[in-house]
């Protein structure tokens, strides 16, 4: 388990505030089972200070941790809205060959069925409705797709890419068919 700030990080978790008055913090963990937030090591904010977790309890919707570091509420407060981290290196491999971690396809190259080239993924959003993977061009703006079956039907991780389907990832309109939505039948 890595004891430095991490150089590949996994988000594992975001700090929601203070609860209680002895430092406790309210965590939404990303983790497959959540109290195990601090089953990988400690964790690390984007400047690198590190967090020790030392106890963490299932309260409703999120995990109540109390960190080492963390000692009263005022500390737990300025915490709020702090993302936590680990490297990958600290999480286990997967165990099927088809599985893998979101954190995974970001550097991925990105095709088409077709073959084309779309860019390059830079990054994995989730906004609550699913995650959406953004992916820069050669050249131009990045765009958000879907991260669905529909929109992304192969990962390929040993072929460092993912190939997507245009329409269903929104990069392309769908042609209508002859006789829908007016269009000509000839």
């Amino acid at each position: 388990m890595a004891d430095t700030a991490p150089s590949h990080p996994v988000l594992l978790g975001i700090v929601g505030g203070a609860h209680g008055l002895k430092g406790e913090c309210r965590v939404s963990s990303f983790t497959a089972e959540p109290q195990d937030l601090g089953a990988y090591g400690p964790l690390f904010d984007k400047r690198g200070a590190r967090y020790t977790v030392l106890s963490a309890r299932i309260q409703k919707n999120v995990v109540v941790v109390r960190f080492e570091e963390v000692r009263d509420r005022d500390q737990a407060e300025r915490l709020n809205g702090t993302e936590l981290f680990v490297d990958r290196s600290s999480l286990p491999e997967d165990e099927e060959d088809d599985d893998f971690y979101i954190a995974d396809l970001v550097g991925l190259q990105v095709v088409t069925v077709a073959g084309e080239a779309v860019g390059t993924v830079v990054a994995v959003h989730d906004f609550g409705a699913g995650d959406i993977l953004e992916i820069a061009p050669e050249r131009g703006q990045s765009v958000m797709i879907p991260f669905s079956e529909a929109a992304v039907p192969e990962v390929d991780l040993d072929g460092e890419r993912i190939v997507v389907e245009p329409v269903a990832a929104g990069l392309v309109e769908a042609k209508p068919e002859p006789g829908e939505d007016g269009a000509p039948t000839r």
